[in-house]
C-alpha cells in the first residue's frame, strides 16, 4: 500500500485547565468552551484551514500556508482574549484560556487523519506554550517573521517529550497577549515527596489461637493497621502483599530487609478468646536491631478501633517523633460500630484475597450479611464491589459488563453516599472510570483516595494511570514506580510482570527510555501491550530493535492483529503517542514480517 505524503502546517490548540474547570463547574465550562470552539473553528475555516482531530478541549487543524496558519492562531487568541475581558465574575460564564504550537513538516496522510513529525511536534510546541499565547518552531518564524504584524520572540530551545531531538523555539505575541503571564495553567500537585523517609514494614500477626477460626480476626487487624500507617505521608509502607510474601517464603530476613530498604519492622502476635484479644506488638530498628518499642494490649473486642489508633499512634512517634496525625480520623472511617458486620466484613476480605472461585462466592455472602447485620458498613458495600469486579476478571462469573455496571454503581454510590471518606470507593471509582474512558473522572476518584491513604500501592497505581492518560506523566510515573517499589508481586499475581508492565507503560508516557527498555527485557512474559510500548522506547533510542534480540523475538511471536486496539485507545489519550505508536507499528513491528 502507497503512503500519502504532503508538507503542511499544524496549528495545536488546547485549553487550559480544562480538568479543573469541569471539576469546579461542569455546566459552566461546557458553555463556555462551545463558545470559544465556535470562535475557533470560524477563524480555521476562514483562513483555508481543515480540522482533522478533534477531543473537546484541543483541536489540531492543517493549513496549506504557513502566514495563514499563523495569522489564523493570532486571530482567535485575539477573539478569545476579547472573550474573557467582556465576561463579568457574577455571569454565568468562565474565562477559558488556550495555548497553541505551530510547525509544518512532511506529514503523512491516512483517510482523513493525519500523522508524523509535523503533528507531534505542534502538540508538543502547544503543552510547553505560556497561556493565552503562540509557541512555534524555528522554520515558522523563519517563513512569517517578515509577513505578519505580531512580534516574535526567540524563547531559546526546549526538549519536548517524545521528540528525539531539541528544538529552538519562537514566541508570537500580539498586543492583547504580551502581558500575559502562566496564572492559570496548571500546576501538578506535589504528589512525590522527594525527601528521603524512613520506609516502615509491618508483618502479619502470628495468630496465637489453637485454631484457624479466628483467622480472619488476626489478618483483619493486622490489615486495618497496616491502612493506617499507609495515611501518614511521612512515611514510606512496604506493601501487605510483600509482607505476606515474606513470611509465606525462605526469604532470609536480612535480604528482605535489603530488597525494601527497611529501617523500622513491627512484629506482632494476636490471640483471641470470646470477645476478648490479646495484642504484643514490638518495633525494631532494623540498622541495630534495637526493640525501640513494645507493648501488650489486654482488651475487648470492642475496644479493637481504640487500640489499633494506639499502636499506630505510637508506632508514629517513635519513628518520626512527635507530629500531628492529621490524617487519623477513626470516628469517620470506622466501617461498623456492629461487631457482627464487621467480623463478617473482615471473614469476606479473607476469602477475598484467595483468589479462587469458591472464596470469591464466599466473600461475595459475607458481605451480604456484613450489609445486614449493619446496612450502613459503607467498606462492606466497596468490597462487595471490588469482589464482583474480580470474577468478573477472572471469568468467575458468566455476567458480562453490560449487566454488571448498574450492580457496581449502586454499590459504590451507596458505600459513597454512606461514607465520603471511604478511600476504596474512590479508587474502586477511579478504576471503573478509567475503564469507561472517563478520564477526568478517573483522575478525580483517584486524587481523593492517593489524598486518604497515600501508601497504598493499589492506590499509587490506579492514581499513577489517571495521571498519566490525562497529560501529568512525570507524576504518573513516578506514583507508578513507587507502587512498584512497595508491591513488586501485588495481591494474587504470581510475579512481577504486572507492576513492570505498568512501569513501562509509565516510562513510555514519560519518556524515561533507558529505564523503561530495562524493565520491559526484565518482564518473563511480554504481553502485546509491553511489545508495543518497548517497542516505542527502542526506536526512540536507537531508531529500531536491532540492539535489543529479546525484543526482535517477542515481535515475532506476536499476534500482528492484536496491536490495533491498543493503538486506537491512545487516540483520545494522546494524540502524539497515538501517531508514534502508529508508526512503530507500521515501520518496526509490521514491516519485517510483510
Amino acid at each position: 500500500m502507497s503512503v500519502i505524503r504532503k508538507f503542511v502546517t499544524i496549528v495545536a490548540a488546547d485549553c487550559v485547565g480544562f480538568s479543573k474547570h469541569m471539576l469546579d463547574n461542569e455546566e459552566k465550562t461546557l458553555f463556555s468552551l462551545n463558545a470559544c470552539r465556535e470562535i475557533i473553528d470560524t477563524f480555521i475555516s476562514k483562513h483555508g484551514g481543515r480540522i482533522f482531530h478533534t477531543a473537546g478541549d484541543s483541536v489540531l487543524s492543517e493549513f496549506p500556508s504557513t502566514v495563514e496558519a499563523v495569522n489564523c492562531a493570532i486571530n482567535f487568541q485575539d477573539a478569545i482574549h476579547e472573550r474573557n475581558l467582556s465576561i463579568s465574575d457574577e455571569s454565568g460564564d468562565k474565562k477559558l484560556i488556550f495555548r497553541v504550537g505551530i510547525h509544518c513538516d512532511d506529514v503523512i496522510v491516512e483517510k482523513d487523519n493525519i500523522y508524523g513529525n509535523g503533528v507531534n511536534i505542534a502538540a508538543r510546541l502547544e503543552a510547553q506554550c505560556v497561556p493565552g499565547q503562540i509557541l512555534v518552531s524555528r522554520i515558522i518564524n523563519e517563513k512569517v517573521k517578515s509577513q505578519i504584524e505580531a512580534i516574535t520572540h526567540a524563547a531559546g530551545t526546549k526538549k519536548l517529550k517524545n521528540i528525539s531531538s531539541d528544538f529552538e523555539v519562537f514566541t508570537i505575541m500580539t498586543s492583547n497577549t504580551d502581558h500575559i503571564v502562566d496564572d492559570q495553567s496548571e500546576v501538578a500537585d506535589d504528589n512525590i515527596n522527594k525527601l528521603k523517609k524512613p520506609n516502615l514494614c509491618v508483618l502479619p500477626f502470628k495468630n496465637m489461637n489453637m485454631n484457624d477460626d479466628s483467622s480472619f480476626l488476626v489478618d483483619g487487624i493486622f490489615e486495618d493497621i497496616l491502612t493506617e500507617l499507609s495515611m501518614v505521608r511521612q512515611l514510606s509502607i512496604v506493601s501487605r502483599q510483600s509482607s505476606i510474601n515474606f513470611v509465606n517464603s525462605d526469604t532470609k530476613r536480612e535480604n528482605f530487609i535489603d530488597q525494601f530498604n527497611i529501617n523500622f519492622l513491627a512484629e506482632g502476635t494476636a490471640r483471641t478468646a470470646g470477645n476478648k484479644v490479646r495484642i504484643t506488638i514490638s518495633l525494631i530498628e532494623t540498622e541495630t536491631e534495637d526493640i525501640k518499642w513494645s507493648q501488650k494490649f489486654d482488651r475487648s473486642l470492642d475496644d479493637i478501633f481504640d487500640v489499633q489508633d494506639e499502636i499506630v499512634r505510637s508506632v508514629v512517634r517513635m519513628v518520626l517523633g512527635e507530629i500531628e496525625l492529621v490524617s487519623l480520623q477513626r470516628a469517620k472511617r470506622k466501617p461498623t460500630e456492629n461487631m457482627s458486620s464487621y467480623e463478617y466484613l473482615l471473614k469476606g476480605k479473607e476469602m477475598h484475597h484467595q483468589f479462587s472461585k469458591d472464596a470469591n462466592a464466599e466473600a461475595l455472602e459475607m458481605f451480604d450479611k456484613a450489609i445486614e447485620s449493619d446496612p450502613n458498613n459503607a467498606q462492606a458495600y466497596a468490597w462487595k464491589a471490588c469482589t464482583l469486579g474480580q470474577a468478573f476478571a477472572r471469568n468467575y462469573i458468566n455476567d458480562t459488563f453490560e449487566e454488571l455496571s448498574p450492580i457496581w454503581d449502586t454499590l459504590i454510590s451507596t458505600a459513597i453516599k454512606i461514607d465520603p471518606n471511604d478511600f476504596e470507593c474512590h479508587r474502586l471509582l477511579s478504576a471503573v472510570y478509567s475503564g469507561t474512558k472517563k478520564f477526568n473522572l478517573s483522575l478525580e476518584h483517584g486524587k481523593k483516595a492517593y489524598d486518604m491513604v497515600p501508601n497504598d500501592p493499589r492506590i499509587l497505581q490506579q492514581y499513577g494511570e489517571a495521571l498519566l492518560k490525562t497529560g501529568q506523566t512525570t507524576e504518573g510515573c513516578d506514583l507508578t514506580l513507587k507502587a512498584l517499589e512497595y508491591d513488586p508481586v501485588p495481591q494474587g499475581q504470581i510475579n512481577s510482570n504486572k507492576r513492570k508492565s505498568d512501569a513501562v507503560f509509565a516510562c513510555f508516557m514519560d519518556d524515561r527510555i533507558d529505564l523503561g527498555l530495562e524493565l520491559a527485557e526484565q518482564i518473563s512474559e511480554l504481553s502485546v501491550r509491553d511489545i508495543l510500548y518497548a517497542t516505542g522506547l527502542a526506536v526512540s533510542k536507537t531508531g529500531g530493535v536491532d540492539d535489543y534480540p529479546w525484543l526482535q523475538e517477542a515481535i515475532k511471536a506476536s499476534d500482528q492483529n492484536a496491536f490495533a486496539d491498543i493503538i486506537n485507545d491512545m487516540k483520545n489519550i494522546d494524540l502524539v503517542i497515538y501517531n508514534t505508536l502508529l508508526q512503530v507499528y507500521n515501520e518496526t513491528i509490521l514491516a519485517p514480517s510483510e
